[in-house]
């Protein structure tokens, strides 16, 4: 006689595979370890209806978090261990009161959202970032990387998909005519397909304008956008995106944002876009700039347009270019560089300008409306500093 089968012990709440719940639903609380109400104690929790209306991301793998993400104007939010939670919903961030979590709930979170993303977290592997549903971005890092406990960042996109001019509107070009003339002149660098580099800090608005800017090209340019997350949301109809994979947990299977670039010259852009430059694949983004791809665009993390020359100079280095092969690429290549900046919650197009090699041959940047008598990129920089080769002339 056959011997009846043992009962299966269920997995314990950490080793479960996720599951993500139905549209408009969350995680039940009480079968989460997580110990907050945030609908009863936070006031941004309390009232997720009072969002505007419209489309949103589907929260819901987001778990207890999601009446929090749900809030009006959240954008981004920060679990660090057990010590709470901070919200940023355009005013810089706020602790939330309401939220209270043990460091074991919010590593078995981090596992559980980091699982929805197709990938595995673990001491071996303490530092994942993955993009769930509607371009949700989770970025985990585990004890003993994180000396303060399990850390958790999110970042929202915008469901909407903002214009030059709603943008404009919310003060992103200043006041008054100074403002209508930038707008103007934004406008015209992008029907003249100018190529554009847009700088700035994390959360500074870089890809937001950059969607922005691709809305406003006719409607019959194709455009191939390249992003190691897809985050860029572009109102128009011809808009097409590669994304990044990371390698498996055999180390196998990676696709770069270099191969994707070499993928997409074959794809017969007539705009192409790198979504940010860190790395070696900026060999690859000038070489295509300047063979024929204009209109193109693409984001680099800088602290101000002076300092941009000097990245660009260590993503070269990292692709075997020489400063001065950087430096004739890309006064070749970019018209335009946008520098962006936030302050008190408010993002600001600050600066614009221009390359320029200096008198050592070596990159600088002008305001665009300089005619090359200084420049700003370098310390050294000094007068005498003329436009490189194909640097158009730019006019505020």
């Amino acid at each position: 006689m056959a011997t009846p089968a043992a009962p299966q012990r269920p997995l314990p709440p950490a080793m479960s595979p996720p599951q993500m719940s139905p549209p408009g639903s969350t995680w039940s609380t009480a079968a989460s370890p997580v110990a907050a109400s945030p609908a009863a104690a936070s006031p941004v929790a309390a009232s997720p209806a009072a969002a505007s209306p419209g489309p949103r991301a589907d929260l819901s793998g987001l778990g207890p978090l999601a009446g929090f993400a749900a809030a009006d104007g959240v954008t981004d939010l920060f679990v660090n261990g057990d010590t709470g939670l901070w919200v940023d919903a355009g005013h810089g961030l706020v602790r939330e009161p309401g939220w209270e979590c043990s460091e074991a709930a919010v590593r078995e979170l981090a596992v559980r959202l980091i699982a929805l993303g197709g990938r595995h977290i673990d001491e071996a592997s303490p530092c994942v970032d993955v993009r769930l549903s509607d371009g949700i971005r989770v970025h985990a890092v585990l004890p003993p990387v994180s000396s303060a406990g399990t850390l958790l960042s999110i970042r929202l996109p915008r469901v909407e998909r903002p214009s030059l001019s709603s943008l404009a509107a919310a003060g992103l070009c200043g006041t008054g005519e100074p403002a209508r003339l930038l707008v103007d002149r934004l406008r015209s660098a992008v029907l003249d397909r100018e190529n554009l580099l847009i700088t700035g800090a994390a959360g500074s608005g870089k890809t937001t304008l950059l969607a922005a800017l691709l809305g406003a090209a006719p409607p019959g340019e194709r455009i191939v956008a390249i992003e190691d997350v897809a985050e860029l949301r572009v109102d128009h109809p011809h808009f097409v995106a590669l994304e990044a994979r990371q390698p498996n947990l055999e180390g196998a299977g990676r696709i770069g944002l270099d191969s994707l670039l070499r993928e997409a010259l074959r794809m017969r852009p007539d705009r192409l876009v790198l979504g940010e430059c860190r790395g070696g694949e900026i060999r690859e983004l000038l070489a295509a700039l300047n063979t024929g791809h204009d209109g193109g665009a693409g984001t680099l993390h800088a602290n101000s347009l002076r300092d941009v020359p000097a990245r660009l100079e260590a993503l070269g280095a990292l692709a075997g270019m020489t400063a001065e092969a950087v430096a004739r690429q890309a006064v070749s290549a970019i018209g335009l560089v946008l520098h962006l900046e936030r302050r008190g919650g408010q993002r600001r197009l600050v600066q614009v300008g221009r390359f320029v090699l200096d008198a050592a041959g070596r990159l600088g940047t002008v305001p665009a409306g300089d005619g090359g008598g200084t420049v700003t990129g370098r310390t050294n920089g000094g007068a005498g500093a003329e436009p490189g080769p194909g640097s158009p002339e730019a006019t505020p």
